[in-house]
């Protein structure tokens, strides 16, 4: 019989004990998985959301976090509203009198170009209106341009395609203002095809339903991104959507006049009508200025009583470094010290047998065994602890990881998959083992070679 058929059997000797202690390393294991696995893929996630294509965020003042947040990844609730006139102040060239005369409706000094127009030569500025939902899923008002413009990927290299249909219009003969593009997730969730209605409720998951619906024009082909988890509709039809009327205000103090939320009269046939500009407000501004013009261009935003600029690029980066790094190693120092209390009771077990086999291995010593082979035995039943324990924590790790969907997609909007792996960190999971069942054996190994051969005959 060689080493290892008598190392595995002495293991299954004991079944209560030897399952005891690969249970508690597999609890060990599957805790470092589970943290690895959980931070890792959000930590990815981050990483390759914050290369989003433009480089400001500008809206209303408040928490430049809460609004990359519900800008980029579609979480958190929105700051406030800034005025439609305000989001015209960045389109490039002429694009100011050209929105006015596309619109209608008042607008100051109406032939001048936009106070930062001559900053986005080359550049774009896309609106974004939020606050409704559909079922679950981030209701996102928006124009044409968000997939035309926009790129994703690491690299930021490749274009949005649909895996049917196509983007949705600015209203046509053919094209009405109620088209909707929706995600890959929100496709998939709510079982969404070519010409399915999507109905948003107004400012939650659980608010009232407009009467209006959306008709799916464009399924996305997965991108891995927020996107995937959006329902994108034109703004020209969220515009006319009851409550989407923004209030006037007072041009000093920005206060909202009383009674003044109230759309205008329209025609019945609501496709062909546009909410004037003076009626319109936009959550967001996804801007990309020309050149280096945007570090200017946030200081100069800043400066304003009621808006902001944000790079989502440096909130990411913060968030990342200040609260997700940190955190993740405080876990795996948490969860590593459950693989070294494992560890010391494999320890235990084992030397714990070591009275009741003086006489099995001092036969053995008998029969020729020498004391190195006695070592290399012991050595091998820790290791066999170790890592079966290590394997099953690591399927069951792994396993785990899906299950914490419902709690990690709300609040992350990060989806954990059955092969999701930490490819930085979780390869030394192996060598990790094979060192902690090699140091726990030590101790039972030497007191098995100290073993004295006659006196426990």
């Amino acid at each position: 019989m060689n080493l290892f058929a008598i190392a595995l059997r002495n293991v299954f000797y004991r079944p209560l004990a030897s399952m005891l202690t690969a249970t508690s390393m597999a609890l060990g294991v599957a805790l470092v998985v589970l943290v690895l696995t959980i931070s890792g893929v959000i930590e990815k996630s981050l990483e390759r959301t914050s290369n989003v294509g433009y480089n400001l965020i500008i809206g209303a003042k408040g928490s430049p976090l809460q609004l990359v947040f519900n800008t980029v990844f579609f979480l958190s609730k929105p700051v406030e509203n800034i005025p439609y006139s305000y989001y015209m102040e960045y389109l490039p060239g002429d694009g100011r009198q050209r929105e006015r005369e596309r619109i209608g409706g008042e607008l100051k000094d109406p032939e001048r170009s936009g106070l930062y127009s001559f900053l986005m030569k080359g550049g774009f500025a896309i609106p974004l209106c939020m606050g409704d939902y559909v079922d679950r899923f981030r209701c996102v008002a928006t124009t044409p341009d968000y997939f035309e413009l926009l790129k994703h990927g690491d690299a930021n290299d490749l274009p949005y395609t649909f895996s049917s249909g196509r983007n949705f219009q600015d209203y046509s003969e053919e094209h009405g203002f109620f088209e909707a593009v929706v995600g890959a997730e929100v496709a998939e969730s709510l079982n969404l095809k070519i010409g399915s209605e999507i109905f948003a409720s107004h400012g939650a998951e659980s608010g009232d339903t407009h009467a209006q619906g959306f008709a799916v024009v464009g399924i996305l082909n997965r991108t891995g991104s927020p996107n995937d988890r959006g329902a994108f509709v034109n703004i020209e039809g969220f515009y006319l959507l009851e409550g989407h009327v923004a209030p006037d205000r007072d041009e000093d103090s920005g206060l909202e006049k009383a009674g003044t939320a109230t759309a205008p009269e329209r025609s019945s046939k609501l496709s062909k009508v546009r909410l004037p500009i003076e009626k319109r407000e936009v959550t967001a501004i996804l801007l990309k200025p020309s050149g280096f013009a945007a570090i200017g261009l946030e200081k100069q935003v800043n400066k304003t009583k009621f808006a902001q600029a944000v790079s989502p690029i440096a909130q990411i980066e913060g968030l990342l470094g200040v609260f997700v790094r940190p955190l993740r190693w405080a876990l795996l120092a948490l969860t590593s010290l459950v693989c070294i209390v494992s560890a010391i009771s494999i320890l235990v077990s084992i030397y714990n047998s070591m009275n009741e086999r003086k006489k099995d291995i001092a036969i053995m010593r008998a029969l020729g065994a020498s004391r190195d082979h006695i070592t290399i035995i012991i050595l091998m039943e820790s290791l066999m602890l170790a890592l079966a324990g290590g394997l099953v924590g690591w399927l069951v790790g792994h396993a785990l990881g899906p299950l914490s969907n419902p709690w990690t997609m709300p609040a992350t909007g990060v989806r954990i998959d059955w092969l999701s792996f930490n490819s930085s960190l979780e390869p030394f999971i192996i060598p990790g083992l094979v060192l902690v069942g090699t140091l726990a054996g030590v101790i039972p190994a030497v007191a098995a070679y100290r073993t004295p051969v006659a006196k426990s005959l």
